[in-house]
């Protein structure tokens, strides 16, 4: 009985996801077993089975004291599934097994692959096959289709004895399961139908907010002390109830419940400022209207209404900014580019492990400038790690070829490889082999049109791989070709030996470090656009630098330069590269604040990719603009040679129409549980950060509500004056109030100021990896007006 049941409900699931009676889907749903690889010794068999609910996979355990939550992981947690060998474990451990019996599931938060090996072909493409279905359908289901999916998978959850029926226990289970507190005297309510007025009078304010017993007590028509059947799609209803788009839409629709096509074009022209409304209003009906009756009227419904709110048009980001929009014909130093801190490390910068997949995160990410350290490795094979550290070694070789794969399949703009080598000359001849033979057509060995006065565009420079690296002095300018010079020694560039740490230092005195290196003239032939060179102040008008040389810039030196001389950092910044990294004193792999040098114009500021916070937050706020390419234009201010901004010291200028900025923080939509044990309700705030010049850093926040992480209602405005909108980042942060330690972070999201679009406006959270929750939301209203 409960077996058939189980399947009626995983049937109804697969119909939710658009996969009625799909082969691969019954096949994981009845599971199989697979070999587990984790070395070379541990490789165990396992089941493997996906819930009922199509959402989480169940995998068997051998852990005597293992929870049963431990054994479950979410589909919305996979990245990517990746068949045959295309992980370092598959590649050292599973190389015995033929590759059509090998793939992986890739987490996206820091967990480590899922290596499996199935026993057949078959097998393996059925994983490989309905995984990627389940996650492409449910990336393609709307927000109102993923929370129906939701509730109903948490109202089976609370189901504990599979009768259909919802008990007063039960009830209450499910409640805290989706995040709202409610105490015994307002779950009762539900079933007992007592007059309205004593309700009204009765009823007490904490935990349900807008989802009130006096509304649910109608529930149990059947007065059986249990909700059944349509009795809980009715407490379904009123549960997904959005009151405060209820009274928007009523401001906008007739007496019969429509709103026709000339009241959503005043809709969208009053409330949310778009000026194409004529042509849009009839897309979005066409586009979001569930009710075919009300659809061939040219009208929307409240449904429709809320789902156009909840798609990409009613994102509070641009969706014209989804997509490269930005003039991307101008010299690659007039970009802000995408940049990855020592990109082989999956952890802290001492002890840490290096990784291949390091760098495949970091380019699907829209990293477009990555760093690899090379050093001598054994067998004549140059290996990349944190040089006088205990991190892990990873061969070169597998790291061009991991970039090669993954280079251009999140943007088509170039890759800069940003070599700190500390190699022989015969182990810098293997680099450069590697680079040749591995990259081929990708490497940029040549200047682009014969382009030798300012860099080219990234435009022209799409589908390239540059090299950032050491030049022989005798090939002064890398734009000329090459010479016969073979070897020769030139400055090192050592930012290991800066850590700030007693046993690195002591590694660093024991090795005798030198100033120099012999440099391969093989090597030096990569570097075509980047050649690195020391900074030796800015550049003399009488004698200027080449612009292809480019200098790196510790945090502190790089912030110092921006303190004390702006405006001269900004014009150094039009004509030349400058990369910036993280102190020595990082060994955590913590990150520095980007705005600040964003605000003087520098290009590679790079960021531990692996370290998620405020830091990271902003950086990707700022790269999902122009279609999330790893390349921002920068304002017209940093790229004017005759500019006199100065972020530390703001005059009157052509720096863009001071901006005010009214917001209102109206409401939550299934915010995340932090706690995941049952009991634990979030008492969730908000709080709006700008990040910007000094003058426009500011930081408000909304009231704690207690005991609902549901559908919190704050309605609260606020204003912020920003006075350089250009550089101005907006972050949104939802906490989960603590009184006694430090509150736990829910979720974010950043975006550019630039990128803001006005009116009503759905905020979709993520993660504090920066994945998206799958209906995690705020309800906001935005309005931008000129400061007089």
């Amino acid at each position: 009985m409960l077996l058939e049941q189980s399947r009626r409900v995983a049937a109804l699931n697969g119909i939710r996801l658009g996969l009625k009676d799909d082969k691969d889907l019954k096949f994981l749903l009845k599971g199989s077993q697979l070999l587990k690889v984790k070395s070379s010794s541990w490789r165990k068999e396992r089941f493997y089975k996906l819930q009922e609910d199509c959402k989480t996979i169940w995998q068997e355990s051998k852990k005597v004291l293992r929870s049963p939550e431990s054994q479950i992981f979410s589909i919305e947690d996979i990245r990517d599934v990746r068949s045959g060998h295309k992980t370092e474990g598959m590649e050292k451990y599973a190389k015995d097994v033929p590759e059509y019996r090998c793939f992986s599931i890739i987490f996206k938060d820091q967990r480590k692959n899922l290596d499996l090996i199935a026993s057949s072909e078959d097998d393996a493409n059925h994983w490989i096959s309905g995984l990627g279905k389940i996650i492409a359908h449910s990336n393609s289901m709307n927000q109102k289709q993923k929370l129906q999916h939701w509730i109903h998978t948490c109202l089976r959850k609370a189901d504990k004895n599979k009768d259909n029926k919802m008990s007063l226990k039960e009830l209450k289970d499910f409640l805290k399961e989706v995040n709202i507190e409610v105490d015994d005297y307002h779950a009762k309510k539900i079933f007992q139908p007592w007059c309205r007025l004593r309700l009204a009078y009765a009823r007490r304010k904490e935990g349900f907010h807008s989802f009130s017993p006096l509304r649910l007590q109608h529930c149990d028509k059947s007065k059986t002390e249990a909700l059944e059947d349509d009795e809980i799609e009715e407490f379904y209803k009123i549960l997904t109830e959005r009151k405060e788009i209820d009274n928007i839409f009523q401001m906008y629709s007739d007496t019969e419940g429509f709103m026709s096509c000339q009241n959503l074009v005043r809709f969208l022209y009053e409330m949310q400022q778009e000026e194409d409304a004529v042509v849009a209003a009839p897309a979005l009906i066409q586009r979001y209207e569930p009710n075919e009756r009300a659809k061939r009227g040219n009208a929307m419904t409240k449904d429709g209404f809320l789902m156009y709110l909840l798609s990409d048009e009613g994102n509070i980001f641009n969706p014209s900014h989804r997509k490269v929009y930005q003039d991307m014909t101008q010299p690659l130093s007039h970009y802000f580019v995408s940049s990855s801190h020592n990109t082989y490390l999956m952890e802290d910068q001492i002890t840490g492990p290096s990784s291949t997949e390091a760098y495949i995160r970091a380019l699907t990410k829209g990293c477009r400038c990555v760093e690899l350290d090379c050093w001598d490795g054994p067998n004549s094979e140059p290996v990349i790690y944190h040089g006088y550290t205990l991190t892990s070694k990873i061969l070169f070789s597998d790291v061009i070829k991991a970039i090669k794969n993954y280079a251009f399949k999140t943007s088509p703009y170039p890759v800069i490889i940003s070599l700190e080598n500390h190699c022989s000359v015969d182990q810098q001849k293997v680099m450069a082999q590697h680079m040749t033979t591995i990259f081929q057509d990708m490497l940029l060995v040549a200047p682009v049109d014969g382009n030798k006065s300012q860099f080219p565009s990234p435009e022209q420079l799409k589908g390239k791989i540059l090299v950032k690296g050491k030049k022989l002095s005798r090939q002064e300018d890398p734009t000329n070709g090459n010479n016969n010079l073979e070897a020769e020694d030139v400055s090192d560039e050592d930012e290991a030996a800066e850590i700030e740490d007693e046993s690195v230092k002591t590694e660093v005195q024991q090795k005798g470090k030198s100033d120099t290196l012999k440099l391969a003239k093989e090597l030096s032939d990569t570097v075509v656009y980047c050649k690195s060179v020391h900074f030796e102040g800015f550049d003399d008008p009488n004698h200027p630098r080449a612009f292809y040389e480019m200098s790196s810039f510790s945090e502190s030196k790089a912030l110092k330069l921006a303190q004390e001389s702006g405006t001269n950092f900004i014009h150094h910044n039009i004509r030349h590269l400058s990369r910036i990294y993280p102190a020595g004193w990082r060994t955590d792999s913590s990150n520095y604040n980007p705005v600040d040098l964003w605000n003087v114009g520098c290009q590679i500021v790079a960021l531990n990719f692996q370290t998620a916070g405020t830091e990271m937050d902003v950086y990707q706020g700022r790269f999902q603009d122009n279609g999330f390419s790893g390349y921002v234009l920068k304002p017209e201010f940093l790229r004017d040679e005759q500019t006199k901004f100065n972020p530390k010291s703001i005059t009157e200028g052509t720096w863009g129409t001071k901006k005010k900025l009214l917001l209102k923080i109206i409401s939550g939509q299934q915010l995340p549980k932090v706690n995941k044990s049952k009991n634990s309700i979030v008492d969730p705030k908000v709080t709006i950060e700008i990040h910007g010049v000094q003058q426009d850093n500011n930081k408000k926040q909304t009231k704690v509500i207690e005991n609902n992480g549901f559908n919190p209602k704050w309605d609260e405005e606020f204003t912020f004056d920003i006075e350089i909108p250009a550089l101005a980042l907006v972050r949104f942060v939802v906490e989960d109030f603590d009184m006694s330690t430090k509150n736990d972070f829910i979720g974010q999201y950043t975006l550019p100021f630039t990128s803001l679009k006005q009116g009503y406006r759905h905020i979709h959270l993520l993660t504090k990896n920066g994945d998206p929750y799958s209906s995690s939301t705020l309800f906001v209203y935005i309005n931008i007006q000129d400061c007089d």
